[in-house]
């Protein structure tokens, strides 16, 4: 596994949900805030999205991609003015045709998120990550847009398993196009740091190994004291803290998402016996693995 696909693993709950929503003239409507992440992608034609609060107005054209990955709540809108009569989106109706030809065609969908325990990665995303369609640009967003539209256009044996697939490939692109635009942050330089990346790919690829600072310096191909210091510098922490955050981040998603016995998830975790697993636990979260476990179901 690598950085971005246990980051979008760790915290991903369930599949994904989507609508398709088409309207014309003059329309407002409004989402309200979701505990998860909210994405849109316009299939035809273009609007305004206006987040809550003193965010600006961002206009959306034919192949745009937004992604809000708090949940954040906003008024999609034919225009960037008032909003005070937004409708809500669940009460949106699709005419039968747009009444002066200007339709608009959304696909506009959510994914369940647990942000109790998100990785840095996903927490550095602003709150409104737009990606314009740029000729060119990210072509396998594009490609996944393109089959978006065609599964939803033709509706095809095996479209209900497609379909959240493609959702899930979709959170994947937007994530990695938006490191690939971002000027500013942390995580698009830590990923392109050949040393620290190393190490963090041998972290995750087996949390549950007897790490060391010396294994791990072999590992990236530098000395200790090499390692220590970029792999701090950047993700903030040194090796073996984010590696036990990490551990204990495994083992809070395995106690949430299954019923494996806790020797089991300590195991998996890199932890020798439940018992250590239940201390270290206990100190980062607060509250035992087995009251963990119990809140959550």
């Amino acid at each position: 596994m690598d950085v971005v696909s246990d980051a979008i693993s760790a915290v991903r709950i369930g599949q994904p949900s989507s609508n398709r929503l088409r309207v014309g003239g003059s329309w407002c409507t409004r989402l309200a805030p979701y505990e998860g992440a909210g994405f849109h992608v316009v299939l035809a034609g273009g609007c305004w999205l206006r987040p809550d609060g003193d965010g600006e107005p961002v206009t959306l054209g034919t192949g745009d991609v937004v992604l809000l990955p708090r949940g954040a709540g906003h008024v999609l809108a034919d225009s960037p003015g008032d909003t005070a009569g937004a409708v809500p989106f669940e009460e949106m109706r699709t005419p039968p045709h747009g009444p002066d030809g200007r339709e608009v065609e959304l696909l506009c969908g959510k994914y369940r998120l647990d942000h109790s325990r998100v990785h840095p990665l996903l927490a550095e995303l602003p709150d409104v990550v737009h990606l314009p369609n740029r000729v060119g640009a990210h072509p396998e967003l594009r490609s996944a847009v393109d089959l978006l539209a065609r599964e939803l256009d033709e509706r095809r044996p095996g479209a209900c398993l497609a379909l959240p697939s493609l959702l899930d490939l979709l959170l994947v692109y937007m994530v990695r196009a938006w490191m690939t635009e971002a000027s500013t942050g942390v995580w698009p330089a830590v990923l392109s740091d050949p040393v620290t990346t190393a190490a963090l790919r041998a972290l995750h690829s087996d949390p549950a190994a007897p790490w060391t600072n010396d294994r791990l310096a072999a590992e990236a191909g530098v000395s200790r004291a090499t390692l220590a210091r970029r792999f701090t510098a950047l993700v903030g922490r040194p090796p073996m803290a984010y590696l036990t955050w990490w551990r204990l981040t495994l083992a809070a998603t395995r106690l949430r998402d299954t019923d494996a016995p806790l020797a089991a998830v300590a195991r998996e975790s890199g932890y020798g016996t439940p018992y250590a697993l239940s201390h270290a636990f206990s100190r980062e979260f607060g509250v035992t693995p087995g009251r963990f476990r119990a809140a959550r179901s």
